[in-house]
C-alpha cells in the first residue's frame, strides 16, 4: 500500500468515474484500474462497485476511504510544515444535533484559541448526519443524546459504524417555549397541558424514524406538531404560534437572548447526553478543550 494508491483511491471516492479521476491525476485509465485492483487484493477488500452507471463505493470502502483521507491529510501537514515550511492551521469540526450550549461551547473555544493557528468548523445538522459525519471523518466529534427509548438501535449502530459513545451529562426532560406562553409562569408542566400547543420537532429527512428524533417522547401521539429544519425559525414559532420544544433545560441567554424559558415536564424521562467519536483515534487537544466546556453545563443542567 503506498500513499500513492491512496490518493488514487480518494480521487475516484471523488468523480465516481475511473475515467474522470484519471483525468485529473494524470495518467492514463488502465493505469489507474490497475493501481485500484492491486490496493483491493492488498487489504482484502473491494473498495468500489462498477456499473454502467459509474463507479461507487462499497460500504467496506467507505470507511477504509475515511481512514485514506486522515493519512493523506497527515502526510500534507507533515510536507508543508517541515518540507515546504509553511504555517498550516490545526483543523477541528464538530457535528451536533440543535443544542445552543453545544454551540455556545464552541464559540467559547474559538475565543480562547483564536483564527490564526486554528481552522474551525461546526455542523448543526441531523441526527443520522451527526454519526455519519463522524463515521466519515468529516468531524471528529459528534454531540448527541441517547435514552433508554433509542439506546439499543443508536447502539448498535455505532457498533456498525466503529464509533463509540461517551457520556458528558445527564438532565431530566424540560419543555423549552416563549416567556410569553401561557404556561410560562408554571414550575412544572404535565404533558396533557400541552394538548392545544404546537409541539415543534426538527425535520430528520430520509432518516426520520422515531429512535432518530431529537426530541424525547417521540412516540406521543401529539395534537398538533410542526416539523421545522432550523432553531431559528423554532425560536420564532414559539413566539408566533405559542409552540414548545422539548429539550435539555440547559439555557444559553447569551445566543438565544432572554425572552425563552425552560420549565420542567413532569415526567421520569432522564436524557445522557454525550459525544460520539471514532474507535482507537484519540481526540486531538482542541477536542479535548471542547469537551470539557460542555462538560461544565452540567452545573447549569436545572434539578
Amino acid at each position: 500500500m503506498t500513499l500513492t494508491q491512496l490518493k488514487y483511491a480518494i480521487t475516484v471516492t471523488k468523480s465516481n468515474s475511473m475515467n474522470e479521476a484519471a483525468r485529473m491525476l494524470f495518467i492514463s485509465q488502465p493505469s489507474l484500474s490497475a493501481s485500484i485492483k492491486e490496493l483491493e487484493e492488498e487489504i482484502g477488500i473491494e473498495l468500489f462497485r462498477r456499473t454502467n452507471r459509474g463507479v461507487f463505493v462499497t460500504p467496506e470502502g467507505e470507511e477504509f476511504i475515511g481512514y485514506a483521507k486522515q493519512v493523506v491529510e497527515q502526510y500534507r501537514l507533515i510536507e508543508a510544515k517541515y518540507i515546504q515550511k509553511e504555517q498550516v492551521k490545526k483543523k477541528f469540526s464538530v457535528s451536533m444535533q440543535h443544542y445552543t450550549f453545544a454551540v455556545n461551547a464552541f464559540v467559547e473555544m474559538v475565543k480562547q484559541f483564536g483564527m490564526d493557528e486554528y481552522e474551525f468548523a461546526i455542523h448543526e445538522t441531523q441526527t443520522y448526519k451527526v454519526i455519519e459525519d463522524v463515521k466519515n471523518f468529516k468531524s471528529e466529534i459528534g454531540i448527541l443524546y441517547i435514552n433508554d427509548f433509542n439506546r439499543k438501535i443508536l447502539k448498535k449502530l455505532f457498533g456498525e459504524f466503529n464509533l463509540e459513545f461517551t457520556e458528558i451529562l445527564q438532565c431530566h426532560i424540560y419543555v423549552y417555549m416563549w416567556k410569553g406562553h401561557p404556561l410560562a409562569g408554571k414550575k412544572e408542566i404535565e404533558l396533557e397541558e400541552l394538548a392545544d400547543y404546537p409541539c415543534l420537532s426538527f425535520e430528520q429527512g430520509e432518516y426520520n424514524s422515531f429512535y432518530f428524533a431529537e426530541e424525547v417522547l417521540s412516540t406521543y401521539e401529539y395534537k398538533r406538531i410542526i416539523k421545522a429544519d432550523d432553531r431559528a425559525t423554532m425560536l420564532n414559532l414559539m413566539v408566533g404560534l405559542n409552540g414548545y420544544t422539548l429539550c435539555s433545560g440547559i439555557i444559553c441567554e447569551e445566543l438565544n437572548g432572554s425572552d425563552y424559558c425552560a420549565v420542567k415536564l413532569k415526567a421520569d424521562e432522564v436524557m445522557s447526553i454525550g459525544y460520539l467519536k471514532r474507535k482507537g483515534i484519540a481526540i486531538s487537544e482542541l477536542g479535548k478543550k471542547y469537551l470539557e466546556g460542555i462538560a461544565r453545563y452540567q452545573e447549569n443542567v436545572l434539578g
